[in-house]
């Protein structure tokens, strides 16, 4: 039987420690992915390949970006679903979910196939890692069905209060191209390639088994897909779009950032590659933390209860605080180690060193923005948050990214990053203290 969980009663801080966990462990597993590729295409290739798949990785997550907005929507909707007790509502959207987006993931791998060069020219990708990227960028899309795929089910699955049934579907994707990267990489001397073909293999199966086991065992009320009601669709469109915008001002604004790195070199792209990998793991409490507020509120705010919905936020708002500065403190500790799991050329390591390093301290104001934000979206205000999103990255962290690396060099990169997260930290308090959020529209009543 499922594990689902009612969040609108019982201990709010042991079921937000208890859900959040698995979801960590899950985007843990997920963001090794790209974790095990960057290091074995760093030690058996060099800094040129690991800087093209890191470039790679920010395109990836930009077109795939309007789809993970979907998700996000998703999260939201479903989990009102079950905060108001609608078997049907959830069966309704959950069909409607499947069919818009694997219409829009097909779509999107298509396009960004055939715009895999422009898309790397575009970011001042190095001319020595240009081909690798492409390789590597092309076979992703083939997979980003697999991709959506597997990510879609687990969001199922925590909008119903199950955040233990995706990690073991993660697990053996993640086991399994643990396996066939040093194989297809070095063994059968596939090069990047390799790695592409090992991450939507494992991810394909991990998908396929998901789904499977899902309908086999009717754990959610999954149906066979048809068109949805014209409700529905324009419901998750409410949602959706400015879901989607969201990612895709939030990627559009990594790309850009991308293109300072890159105007600094090949050593500072490859140094900045192996921090972002490392980077990729520090968020992971955060951003676990964020998914587990929204799904959590989101219950809530279907069953009405929003003083439970304002302790959510509150006890998140403090979790990720103490976790957040206890990774800081590691990570100052420890960032010549890390790095040097990647990367051992000397120029390339020493900028992904001190890049860690200055900016650690900051990564507890980002987390905030996460935790607030979810609690945000599970009242189905999307819009606002693509507001704030829009002042994160490209009124704050773009422009003072862009001026102090101006100012300061390679060096005002981390503290351009840094100054922003504080701020954004602060616009997202204001609006969530302030704002209108509350008043936004439940669905499916």
């Amino acid at each position: 039987m499922v594990r689902q969980q009612d969040f609108t009663e019982g201990n709010i801080i042991k079921q937000l420690m208890l859900f959040s966990g698995p979801i960590m462990i899950t985007n843990l597993l997920q963001a090794s992915y790209q974790l095990i590729d960057s290091l074995w295409v760093g030690n058996l290739i060099g800094a040129d390949a690991l800087g093209a798949v890191a470039i790679s990785g920010t395109i990836i997550f930009t077109v795939l970006s309007f789809v993970i907005g979907l998700n996000n929507a998703a999260l939201t909707i479903l989990s009102q679903q079950k905060g108001r007790g609608s078997e049907s509502g959830l069966r309704r959207y959950l069909n409607a979910f499947v069919v818009l987006i694997s219409g829009m993931s097909i779509v999107l791998g298509i396009a960004g196939f055939i715009f895999v060069e422009p898309l790397l020219l575009l970011l001042g990708t190095p001319e020595e890692m240009l081909a690798m990227g492409v390789s590597y960028l092309r076979i992703n899309f083939i997979g980003i069905l697999f991709l959506f795929g597997y990510n879609f089910i687990g969001t199922v699955f925590r909008s119903v209060g199950d955040s233990k049934t995706p990690l073991y579907f993660v697990l053996a994707a993640v086991i399994l191209n643990t396996v066939l990267d040093p194989l297809f990489i070095y063994v059968f001397g596939w090069g990047v390639q390799g790695a592409a073909y090992a991450t939507i293999l494992s991810q394909g199966i991990a998908f396929a088994a998901g789904a499977i086991y899902s309908v086999r065992k009717s754990l959610v009320p999954f149906s066979k897909p048809h068109i949805p009601a014209r409700r529905e669709v324009l419901d998750i469109l409410k949602l959706g779009i400015p879901a989607g915008l969201q990612m895709s001002v939030i990627s559009a604004g990594v790309m850009a950032i991308m293109s300072v790195v890159a105007s600094f070199g090949p050593a500072v792209v490859a140094g900045y590659g192996a921090a972002q990998r490392l980077d990729s793991l520090i968020m992971l409490p955060a951003q676990a933390l964020g998914t587990a507020v929204n799904s959590m509120a989101g219950q809530n705010i279907g069953a009405g209860k929003w003083d439970r919905v304002h302790k959510i936020t509150l006890y998140g708002f403090i979790y990720n605080l103490i976790v957040m500065f206890a990774i800081a403190i590691l990570i100052i500790l420890f960032a010549d180690y890390g790095i040097k799991l990647f990367i051992t050329e000397p120029e390339a390591a020493d900028f992904g060193i001190n890049y860690l390093k200055a900016i650690a301290l900051f990564y507890p104001f980002l987390g905030i923005n996460f935790v607030l934000n979810g609690a945000v979206r599970a009242a189905g205000a999307m819009f606002q948050v693509l507001v704030l999103n829009i002042i994160s990255f490209w009124i704050l962290r773009f422009p003072i990214t862009y001026i102090l690396s101006g100012i300061m060099g390679e060096k005002g990169i981390a503290l351009g990053m840094g100054v922003s997260f504080v701020s954004s930290s602060i616009a997202a308090f204001m609006y969530y203290r302030y704002g209108k959020w509350q008043e936004a529209e439940t669905f499916g009543k």
